[in-house]
């Protein structure tokens, strides 16, 4: 069964969002050219409640771009983005979903931020995903999305993990790079990892 993951093409990734994506707007276009391909299409969105403790703005003193430890863990801090029930966490205006048939929310715990759609940056609790892919017989996953150097990085990363083919569709990903190059780097961390790279021509 073909099957795609549309990697959190929501309104606050995209340009004039909270925390845009340089050109994420091109990743929505490539989604609507080969979203028809596939016979199973889930997107992903992030659904953060609005006292979530990856954003800035719930840290006295901090800053976006800020690297604290949370639990543990390292997180980046973030804008406020992606609030539940919000605009920026709505699908892009222009994304075709008439084929998508499921969608993964993340990040809703306000203690872990969660990049993967598979589980939460702690490793603490799954979502729904592997289980709906294991039910639909899914042997092979292709990825496209927001962002690169994120959660089309994590998510790929796990896919590959778990023991699904993966494949991600390059020029249908766009990288934040709070780093120069972060977006290149993530490429080549999952393709040492095993994850396939094809371009949308490709397919």
């Amino acid at each position: 069964m073909r099957t795609l993951i549309l990697v959190d093409l929501q309104n606050d990734f995209l340009p004039g969002g909270a925390l845009a994506v340089p050109s994420g707007d091109d990743a929505v276009a490539v989604a609507n050219a080969v979203v028809g391909r596939y016979d199973l299409v889930i997107a992903t969105q992030d659904w953060h409640p609005a006292n979530h403790r990856s954003f800035a703005a719930n840290h006295a003193g901090k800053q976006p771009g800020d690297v604290i430890d949370l639990d543990g863990l390292e997180q980046i801090l973030w804008p406020v983005h992606c609030v539940q029930n919000t605009d920026g966490a709505a699908f892009a205006t222009g994304l075709n979903r008439e084929r998508v048939e499921y969608v993964i929310q993340k990040g809703t715990d306000p203690g872990v931020d969660s990049y993967s759609a598979f589980f939460d940056n702690g490793r603490r609790h799954a979502t729904d995903l592997e289980g709906m892919l294991r039910s639909h017989d899914v042997e092979h996953v292709h990825l496209l999305g927001l962002a690169t150097d994120y959660c089309v990085k994590f998510s790929a990363l796990d896919a590959r993990a778990l023991g699904f083919r993966t494949t991600v569709i390059r020029d249908g990903c766009r990288s934040v790079d709070l780093n120069p190059g972060d977006g290149d780097a993530a490429f080549a961390a999952m393709h040492e990892a095993g994850v396939e790279l094809c371009e949308s021509r490709e397919l």
